[in-house]
């Protein structure tokens, strides 16, 4: 058996590269009716475009149909069709080696390089959780889970600012995010001394307010660098406070002493070049006017600043009601406490066995929430109850509700198992999964398993490379999958009864083993993938809800 992980991004390239020069045409398929006759098609417009007739040379045809590489999925048929090429794998052959490896599929691909060093900047922080509007929750909830999709993808990242008050620490530990704390300020004393070659004078010659200790001109900053764009033109002093000082000194600390947190090979020694670090500071749209102001002063006092400073910029977030952060937390919670209390018929908010339960399910119902909407576009929030409940399919709930469903699936096969009324899992290299027939097991396997690596890597990519000072992210790209995904597995769930009844499966129809334990690996599989996806949201998965 061939081995290797198969890719969606290898097998398309090789197709593309079997038609000949020119733009890529092929597409994967995902719904659901179109995979029931092919897997990827070439549209015919656009073969029109690229052979004249559209009439694609015979020669082409053998080549795609006989399509060979790594990463590439063995091909059963490539035919001309209305809709143009179609493509058709060797779905079997496609299984066996997805489920035959598993765990290499709930990881990301592997870099083509090391990582970069990042560091990631989220100026929300820096406050109490009760001064936090839901546009900054928002931006602090996309730097976390950005933080852990870089992470996994082999970057070195470092977070700023550490949190000090203890009531934001608490919050973001019921939030489920992962940031550092700090007792103490960094020390100003070197920055201090470089400020004060760079200060004018007060207006008229008049005294500065306290805690105030000067403006700088930082228009020529600007110039020198040449990043007007995306600048505001309206920056051009900066009132400084020993506030802004410090949180520069961070900064500068950050940069200059980077912990050897990343992967081998990227481990930076303390006063690392700043050629080797970006600094992205992920704001809300109303804090990104001052970001800017405190960029071009570290520019301007700090040599060693990072030469590449991006902004990634959250959009606002709009409610009916006017609520903190704190307060959208509380509502939340009560409303997952309500939506089990009716499920199960009983107030169950001062059990202690589902205190842990109800904790992940707010978490989970506020991260869907925020991040299922690209980080740059306005996110309109529905604050009443009704997308709390488990039988919606677009919330943190039903995802984390299949989670669970999952896990009482392999602890009943478990159970069983230990009744003796079904066998020991064989080994994965025995099953025969050509008994997977059902079009949703090919939904999962094709739109859910095989693509997941690459979905780790596009959450980690960073479109940076443009000039200019804003970067864009697709923060959202993992809840759409989980969503998703969970959406196909509930479908295929309610209508394929997976474990076989044990007094059938103790008749002699060894197939019917063949095929519950064939599910059973896809199953698996899925359960893999939704673990690493909610890894990346920081989110544990539930057993039960």
């Amino acid at each position: 058996m061939a081995t290797g992980r198969l890719g969606v991004g290898e097998t398309l390239g090789a197709l593309n590269t079997a038609l000949g020069p020119g733009e890529p045409v092929w597409f994967k398929e995902t719904r659901a009716r179109h995979l029931r006759a092919r897997d990827f098609l070439a549209p015919r417009p656009a073969l029109q475009a690229r052979f004249g007739d559209g009439q694609v040379p015979e020669h082409v045809v053998h080549a795609v149909a006989g399509l060979q590489g790594p990463g590439v999925a063995p091909v059963l048929r490539c035919e001309l069709t209305p809709a143009g090429l179609a493509l058709q794998l060797q779905r079997p052959a496609v299984f066996e080696r997805v489920l035959g490896a598993v765990t290499a599929y709930a990881a990301p691909a592997a870099p083509a390089a090391p990582g970069p060093r990042v560091l990631l900047h989220c100026p929300a922080l820096r406050g109490a959780p009760g001064a936090l509007r839901l546009s900054q929750l928002r931006a602090v909830l996309v730097a976390d889970h950005l933080a852990r999709a870089l992470r996994a993808h082999g970057a070195s990242v470092r977070l700023v600012p550490a949190v000090r008050d203890p009531h934001m620490r608490t919050f973001l530990q019921q939030l489920r995010v992962d940031w550092p704390a700090a007792s103490e300020n960094a020390a100003t004393g070197a920055l201090r001394n470089l400020l004060l070659a760079e200060l004018s004078p007060a207006p008229d010659g008049g005294a500065l307010p306290p805690g105030v200790l000067g403006t700088v001109c930082l228009k020529e900053v600007m110039r020198e660098r040449g990043c007007t764009a995306g600048y505001d033109p309206n920056v051009d002093k900066c009132l400084v406070t020993e506030d802004l000082l410090c949180v520069l000194a961070e900064l500068q600390a950050a940069v200059r002493h980077w912990p050897g947190d990343g992967p081998p090979g990227l481990a930076t020694a303390p006063d690392a070049d700043a050629d080797g670090c970006m600094a992205l500071h992920v704001v809300s749209c109303e804090e990104e006017f001052q970001q800017q102001k405190l960029d071009l002063l570290w520019w301007k006092l700090d040599e060693q600043a990072p030469r590449t400073q991006k902004h990634l910029v959250c959009g606002p977030v709009k409610a009916a009601s006017a609520l903190m952060a704190p307060e959208y937390y509380e509502l939340r919670q009560a409303q997952v406490c309500k939506a089990a209390a009716l499920k199960r018929g009983r107030e169950l908010s001062q059990d202690p066995t589902w205190t842990e339960v109800f904790s992940v399910l707010s978490a989970a119902t506020i991260k869907f929430e925020m991040l299922s909407t690209a980080p740059q576009s306005q996110l309109l929030l529905a604050l009443a109850d009704g997308s709390i409940s488990t039988k919606g399919t677009k919330s943190g709930t039903f995802v984390m509700y299949n989670c669970a469903r999952l896990a009482t699936l392999f602890e009943g096969y478990k159970h069983s198992r230990e009744q003796g009324l079904y066998p020991t899992f064989p080994p994965v290299s025995s099953l025969d999964f050509s008994l997977l027939q059902d079009e949703g097991e090919w939904l999962l396997l094709f739109n859910g398993v095989l693509p997941f690596p690459e979905l780790l890597s596009q959450t980690a990519a960073l479109a940076c490379a443009a000039p200019g000072l804003h970067a864009t992210a697709h923060t959202e790209m993992m809840c759409k999958f989980l969503v998703q995904l969970s959406m196909d597995f509930s479908s295929y769930y309610n209508r394929v009864h997976i474990l076989g009844a044990p007094s059938l499966l103790q008749e002699p129809r060894p197939h019917l083993f063949g095929q519950m334990f064939a599910r059973l690996q896809l199953l698996r599989a899925v359960r893999e993938v939704l673990h690493a996806g909610l890894a990346t949201l920081g989110l544990p998965p539930l057993n039960h809800i």
